[in-house]
């Protein structure tokens, strides 16, 4: 199939790469540093023991996804509503639209503005951009798909989930068939809410967090807050199920940072307001108080503002 991706970052190299590694006729859409390198060098993918060269195409204009069959949302949740005003002009009535985003209400804003079917996709990856067209690999790679619970019944939209589904298992990308994504979504959500923040805090890495006692403590602080909150919403998750994957991520991305730290640390917005902050915006809307949620997401703000030691 003819795939765009919106949103060269790492997660959006990461898929189209694998994608069009896999015989997909692909195409990134993003910033001119990544642009360029990608066309002049090909998209590289550093892997724990290799060094990988794959072909794909590069734009700049987001006219690009004009031919596309299905399009990959992979911009930062701040800039969802621009992306789809964007991307509106130029698709297709039967493209299919796949938001691999971090947060809850990324595939809702842009159906609101698409008329095209849209899925929404829980991302199970570690990576991050080395260099311009370079992206370093640091753990697993799979993905969680679905239909909101408002579309699930529509044919379009059923059809759309197969097909994309199919598309990533061809290309070797374990992907998962959710009949309930918002569950999904919020358990990737409280996962995020547990690592992101004190990482970008601490400047640490996933392993070393999950070492440390009082870390830990906080970490499943932060899962309990997100889970009376999802519950509060009609959206039921098991805590205990949550905390204990919360380890398994640790054990398993051991070595990553989360993409809130490598924001702070490249001086770049970061998505804290979808994720902690998201989790105490719902939490006062439905009465329920979220105190760690709410230090996290303030102390990230703090530090994204700048730095006065700097």
């Amino acid at each position: 199939m003819r795939v765009a991706v919106l949103g060269a970052g790492a997660v959006g190299c990461y898929y189209g790469g694998l994608l069009a590694r896999g015989g997909e006729s692909v195409t990134l859409v993003g910033r001119p540093a990544h642009v360029e390198a990608i066309g002049r060098d090909g998209l590289v993918i550093e892997w724990a023991d290799h060094r990988e060269t794959i072909r794909v195409g590069a734009s700049t204009d987001v006219a690009a996804v004009k031919d596309a069959d299905v399009v990959l949302v992979c911009v930062k949740s701040p800039d969802t509503d621009a992306a789809a005003r964007g991307l509106a002009p130029h698709l297709r009535t039967g493209t299919i639209v796949a938001s691999l985003q971090n947060g809850i209400d990324n595939a809702e804003r842009l159906r609101g503005v698409l008329t095209q079917p849209v899925l929404a996709a829980v991302v199970y990856v570690g990576a991050y951009m080395e260099g311009p067209g370079v992206v370093r690999h640091t753990g697993r790679g799979d993905l969680v798909l679905g239909a909101s619970r408002a579309d699930a019944a529509r044919p379009d939209v059923a059809r759309g989930l197969a097909r994309v589904a199919g598309m990533f298992e061809t290309a070797g990308i374990g992907c998962l068939v959710s009949d309930d994504i918002d569950v999904a979504l919020w358990t990737k959500l409280a996962i995020n809410c547990a690592f992101n923040a004190i990482s970008a805090l601490g400047r640490a890495r996933y392993g070393r967090m999950a070492r440390d006692p009082r870390i830990r403590a906080l970490m499943e602080g932060t899962v309990r807050e997100s889970v009376a909150v999802a519950r509060a919403g009609g959206v039921v998750l098991d805590e205990r199920r949550l905390v204990d994957a919360v380890w398994g991520v640790a054990e398993a991305l051991a070595q990553q940072y989360s993409s809130t730290a490598q924001d702070i640390l490249r001086g770049k917005p970061t998505e804290i307001d979808s994720l902690n902050g998201f989790v105490v915006a719902r939490g006062d809307a439905l009465g329920v108080d979220a105190p760690i949620n709410r230090a996290l997401h303030a102390l990230v703000k703090l530090r994204e503002a700048g730095d006065d030691l700097a």
